[in-house]
């Protein structure tokens, strides 16, 4: 306990650094407003959006912090400047322009973070049109007379662009002058937003039920807490290639000579697969109503559908598998680092620079790429293996998948930034052995 109040003493007496986490709350603060405010034209008490909280529709509900589900001017949260976002990385992956333009440093960085900006426009009015459709479909009696029409249409379309590039703009202040990645923490916000709700309605249900509920909602906890610890293992997890660097005489002064080491991390893709392989198994519900009741298509489909079956959990699995190795291969290229390495006089003991080193750490980020894909595949899971439990949908989310694995890996981002500050003014780590990993040594947390 000592050492919790000197770490939160020697946090707070850092100016820079107490700054920045004030700031940070302060935009935090600002965004859990504007999920609040109601889009102009629509009568809150008529507003009936309870699709919102199911399907794919639920998760983007569940990143924008409730918002999708209030008709909030923020209802379409971050998700639009993230969809951006990985489509930019992925197209300087695939598109040799791109690839050239991240190259060329700071200034290549800054182009194409305009182009992700401009993107983000275009993302969002496309989700705006569609989410009025949504809107007149589901609940279009909460749309008052005077705002019907195209003027609705086209006011909230202005509105929820707006409200998204304010987000998108709060997330990019944070980055900058914050602590943390500021689209992650707008993501871990709204999701840790809905625990408090979730935790009470599974406490409330498990002391009504009687018979032990209580010492099964207090073991559910404990449950829960060994699930944090393992993502954390998960999250933390890197193989240490041993590299040296040859000594270079400049001068009177001998650089390099010393053994460093480069990371490989065991889940190196971050949450990225659990969401592709989500979306690919949302596409069985958009046929569930175009086949015969009855007929054994109709039953496969709502196997498929159903998250808690086995059917739906063995396929999530295998995709969520596919998906790591898929995307790793995407945003890991061992020809790369090599060729870094070899610019910089570095290399692998053992190991002859250039292909064979490229060869070399190719061949172990398969080897731990494995279980790497089959934990995270396990995370996957654990939602749907908690609601076949008899634990709250709304409380079981937060037993893995996709919402737990944000919310720690964004912590531990935040963690290793305090750090940083810390370590650079000769105060002691957050930890007393070891150090925190956070987003730097990996992709991005979302």
């Amino acid at each position: 306990m000592k050492k919790i109040v000197e770490t939160i003493r020697n946090i707070w007496s850092i100016e820079d650094l107490r700054k920045r986490i004030l700031y940070t709350l302060g935009l935090i603060f600002i965004y859990r407003i504007g999920s609040f405010i109601i889009l102009p034209g629509i009568d809150p008490v008529k507003l009936s959006l309870q699709s919102g909280n199911q399907g794919l529709l639920g998760l983007l509900n569940m990143f924008a912090g409730g918002s999708f589900s209030r008709a909030s001017i923020f209802a379409l949260g971050i998700m639009p400047y993230i969809s951006a976002q990985i489509a930019m990385q992925l197209l300087t992956i695939a598109v040799p322009s791109f690839a050239k333009m991240q190259k060329e440093g700071e200034s290549g960085q800054r182009k194409i973070n305009q182009y992700t900006r401009y993107l983000t426009v275009v993302v969002t009015a496309v989700q705006s049109a569609a989410y009025v459709a949504y809107l007149r479909t589901q609940s279009g009696q909460a749309i008052l007379p005077q705002f019907s029409g195209y003027f609705f249409w086209l006011s909230t379309v202005i509105v929820l662009t707006s409200g998204s590039l304010f987000v998108m703009w709060m997330g990019e202040k944070i980055t900058d002058k914050g602590i943390g990645n500021g689209a992650s923490i707008l993501i871990e916000i709204g999701i840790i937003a809905a625990l408090p709700n979730a935790l009470i309605f599974e406490w409330k249900s498990k002391v009504n039920m009687g018979g032990g509920g209580l010492l099964i909602f207090l073991l559910e906890i404990v449950f829960l807490i060994a699930v944090i610890v393992g993502l954390v293992l998960l999250s933390q997890g890197t193989r240490k290639v041993p590299v040296n660097y040859a000594k270079r005489i400049v001068g009177n002064r001998q650089l390099g000579g010393a053994r460093q080491f480069l990371p490989l991390k065991v889940n190196a893709a971050g949450v990225m697969p659990i969401i592709f392989a989500q979306s690919v198994m949302f596409i069985p519900m958009v046929f569930e109503g175009m086949v015969k009741p009855g007929s054994k298509i109709a039953g496969a489909i709502q196997a498929l559908s159903d998250y808690t079956s086995v059917p739906y959990n063995a396929v999530y699995g295998v995709m969520v598998i596919l998906f790591t190795y898929f995307y790793t291969a995407l945003i890991f290229n061992p020809t790369q680092m090599a060729d870094e390495m070899k610019r910089n006089n570095g290399f692998i003991p053992g190991i002859k620079p250039g292909k064979p080193t490229a060869n070399y750490i190719g061949a172990i980020m398969d080897r731990i790429m494995l279980p790497g894909a089959f934990l995270l595949a396990i995370v996957g899971i654990l939602p749907g293996f908690a609601s076949a439990m008899n634990i709250n949908s709304q409380f079981a989310i937060f037993f893995g998948g996709t919402s737990m694995l944000i919310i720690v890996q964004v912590i531990l981002d935040t963690l290793q930034q305090i750090e940083g500050h810390l370590l650079m003014r000769h105060y002691d780590g957050l930890m007393s052995k070891g150090r925190i990993m956070g987003r730097s040594a990996g992709v991005p947390t979302y």
